[in-house]
């Protein structure tokens, strides 16, 4: 097994035009990654909307407003300094001087107002991050506009608290990409998306370098980057099964495994070359109900599902060390972030509500989840606790990226999966699991959740809209405990976890961040000992 792998490994790094040292470690200038990875679908910033292919964008671009890697707090990034204006609908941002892309081209405010413009016209998945301050096709050359080279104004249609649009403008969607080199490769009129999708033209660390679907990602340094990182290359491969990963990480043919089983951990915190690092992650696991299915539309069906997750049982075995039990869709240490669990596994209570509902005798459902050993075991203990009052579940299991375009479709019935918030504002998590403004399928809403299983959250949506503007900060808190409880109490979302991630590593490997509550990942501040 260590001769294939590593070969494998080998092989693929000298295609991709790297040499290394002998079989079973890896170069001392490349971070190489197991991680489960088919759920990437294309790296244009302005498109992607999966973890993975976060990872990646975090460390190709930058964004007018950065978390440092250190603190995960909001700072300077390409712009270096901001401020609102008096009716607190101008945003006004300086762009720092001095800073190129990876093509050399210089990075200017005519780059920052294309950049934004082009998330809002190509109206792509997560574009919403940005749209949602009142910018459409039709005004945002007016509202995103240049003031000269080093100054950009965003003009917003009301007062937004001035944290929650700097908080957003965090989000990968918000990467600044080179306009000369994006613009040279339009095709059609589609503002460089096609090339984009596998390309790159950024001004972060890392450049692109290949991306092989559902196989892996290689990422190398930026000549341009003004403090080389110590990591030259980043080589991200895709290993499903978990045990694969720990082997290869015991073998040395990787640096970190990011998917490892409880029993995995265990194995690898017995062994002394290696080590791992505990984080906590924004990363909430539920399971949600396509309300265009019937039996899960029934008043009461959905409450009845709430009563039928064995949330400790799982937390305290496959999942021990990974989650902590979370019933609300704020993580904890989020602003308006509340501790209530009032649902355990209580099969009798269940089946009571689910007679009252008109299905006494069950009915049949199908769960669509991601074909990862730990998403299927949470499955397999939802389909054992459903049955017992009678719902007979049957599981599909598919790759990260066909369950994200059915889900999207809103052609699920259940389907469990998992959202990280996209920057560290409450609004992020309220804006897709309690807001929903259009719940057609013309909406055509694919970044929120709500709209996903056609969740009309008649109740919780103007209380979004209240929040957002609201400057006073404990009536903002107000408002998310009180959305909370509605959700708790109607949603078709069952909350059932926060992650808790736990990236194993070589020893020697120091300065790795996941990204904690909100972020992807950070590669640059990643050093390794010299052996």
């Amino acid at each position: 097994m260590r001769s294939l792998t590593a070969r494998l490994l080998a092989g693929t790094l000298v295609l991709a035009g790297l040499s290394g040292p002998a079989l079973g470690a890896t170069p001392a200038d490349t971070l190489v990654i197991a991680n489960t990875i088919d759920d990437l679908k294309v790296l244009d910033p302005a498109e992607s909307f999966e973890f993975s292919g976060g990872d990646a964008i975090n460390n190709i671009y930058r964004k007018l407003v950065e978390l440092d890697p250190k603190t995960l707090k909001p700072g300077p990034g390409v712009a270096a300094s901001w401020s609102v204006g008096g009716d607190g609908r101008v945003f006004t941002f300086k762009i720092a001087p001095g800073q190129v892309f990876a093509s050399g081209n210089p990075l200017t405010a005519d780059d920052v107002v294309f950049s934004l413009r082009r998330i809002v016209k190509l109206d792509k998945t997560p574009s919403f991050i940005i749209s949602q301050f009142g910018l459409t096709k039709d005004n945002v050359d007016r509202t995103i506009r240049k003031v000269d080279d080093a100054t950009v104004e965003i003009e917003t249609d009301k007062p937004y608290a001035p944290t929650f649009l700097y908080n957003a403008l965090t989000a990968d969607v918000a990467s600044i990409v080179d306009m000369k080199t994006v613009m040279e490769n339009e095709s059609g009129g589609d503002m460089g998306n096609e090339w984009l999708k596998t390309h790159s033209a950024g001004s972060g660390p890392y450049m692109l370098r290949a991306w092989k679907p559902n196989e892996s990602v290689l990422l190398e340094v930026n000549p341009k980057w003004p403090e080389a990182p110590a990591m030259k290359r980043i080589f991200v491969r895709h290993v499903a099964e978990p045990a694969t990963q720990r082997l290869l990480l015991e073998r040395g043919d990787v640096d970190i495994a990011r998917n490892l089983t409880p029993e995995d951990v265990a194995s690898v915190q017995g062994n002394a070359a290696l080590k791992v690092v505990d984080e906590p992650r924004g990363r909430i696991y539920y399971l949600s109900g396509n309300q265009k299915y019937e039996p899960l539309a029934k008043p009461g069906v959905m409450q009845a599902i709430k009563y039928l997750v064995d949330y400790d049982g799982m937390a305290s075995s496959f999942l021990k060390g990974q989650v902590i039990p979370q019933q609300n869709f704020l993580p904890v240490g989020f602003l308006g972030a509340v501790d209530d669990k009032p649902f355990k596994l209580d099969v009798a209570k269940a089946k009571e509500m689910l007679t009252q509902a008109g299905y006494p005798n069950g009915f049949d459902v199908e769960i669509l989840v991601r074909n990862d050993q730990q998403r299927l075991a949470i499955a397999q203990s939802l389909q054992n606790t459903l049955g017992q009052a009678g719902i007979r579940v049957s599981i599909k299991a598919a790759t990260g990226s066909e369950v994200l375009s059915i889900y999207r479709a809103r052609n699920a019935q259940l389907t469990l999966e998992a959202w990280g918030p996209d920057y560290p504002d409450p609004n992020t998590n309220a804006s897709v699991f309690a807001s929903n403004e259009n719940n057609s399928d013309e909406g055509n809403l694919v970044g929120n959740l709500a709209w996903r299983n056609a969740y009309a959250a008649t109740e919780t949506t103007p209380l979004v809209a209240q929040s957002v503007v609201e400057q006073d900060e404990a009536k903002r808190v107000e408002l998310y405990h009180r959305m909370q409880e509605i959700s708790r109490n109607s949603s078709p979302f069952v909350m059932m976890f926060q992650q808790i991630a736990q990236n194993a590593m070589a020893k020697d490997v120091e300065g790795f961040n996941s990204g904690g509550a909100v972020s992807s990942a950070f590669y640059y501040v990643v050093t390794k000992a010299a052996k």
